[in-house]
């Protein structure tokens, strides 16, 4: 399953902008094969450009995103996190982003940082200035608001996405089982005919087998069975006919349901 196939990314997007501004936290979302599917959203330099610039970096920063989960302090000293995105069991994506200070950074340690990363010290310190500062709570309480809202929408739009497809197949099999009814009932019809007509042959035998007298007691004896045949046959038709009158309702009240 994929997160494209039912859900609007230009609204998961806009939530995602609307929660960095109002959080100062970047974020962006990737499915479940590792594909972005919404842009980056709020971050800074210190990030994208220079840690993520070099190599080292990157080999650093892509270990976080791989192994760790929740909100977690990544290997240069910020606050990030990664969210799961899905629906029941089924994973989709993630949320992950952050890129947030929980506390006024110790400039010596980042320095060291920049040179084990190849960095200008001073050009890494000029970044960092640019990282927003928020306390730890405010940061894991952020990134939960975010997680839940994303997931709680996901599921919603899976749901009405799933209720709508069953919808038309139920539309379907009601078409199907109308026209399977009116197949029966042109069928029942026939039988009325075959009804009708073993009583006339059965009234006609009774007729010449009492003509014949003694001669016709053995004929006498098909025209019983005859009119024992029409009357099990018109019985066997009559409840055919009900159980298609139940049925009926029972597709009726369906049809009733899947146009609500």
């Amino acid at each position: 399953m994929n997160i494209r196939d039912f859900f609007d990314l230009s609204l998961l997007e806009q939530i995602m902008e609307d929660w960095s501004k109002a959080t100062g936290m970047a974020t962006i979302a990737v499915d479940n094969e590792g594909n972005y599917i919404t842009k980056e959203i709020g971050f800074t330099d210190f990030c994208m450009k220079h840690t993520r610039g070099t190599t080292e970096g990157l080999r650093r920063c892509t270990k976080c995103d791989n192994t760790c989960t929740g909100t977690y302090f990544c290997h240069a000293g910020l606050m990030d996190f990664s969210i799961d995105i899905k629906v029941g069991d089924i994973y989709l994506g993630k949320i992950i982003g952050g890129q947030v200070l929980p506390s006024e950074p110790d400039e010596d340690k980042f320095r060291q940082i920049a040179s084990e990363l190849g960095i200008q010290p001073d050009t890494y310190i000029e970044a960092l200035r640019h990282v927003p500062v928020k306390s730890e709570e405010s940061i894991r309480a952020a990134s939960k608001l975010l997680g839940d809202t994303v997931n709680l929408l996901v599921n919603f739009e899976y749901n009405k996405s799933a209720s709508s497809q069953l919808v038309n197949v139920l539309k379907n099999d009601i078409g199907q089982a109308a026209d399977l009814i009116e197949e029966i009932n042109a069928k029942s019809l026939a039988l009325d005919k075959i009804e009708n007509k073993q009583k006339i042959l059965s009234l006609n035998a009774s007729i010449e087998a009492a003509r014949a007298g003694e001669f016709g007691r053995g004929f006498a004896v098909v025209a019983s069975e005859f009119g024992k045949l029409a009357v099990n046959s018109g019985e066997i038709n009559r409840t055919i006919k009900s159980s298609l009158h139940s049925l009926t309702q029972v597709i009726d009240e369906m049809e009733t349901y899947s146009q609500k």
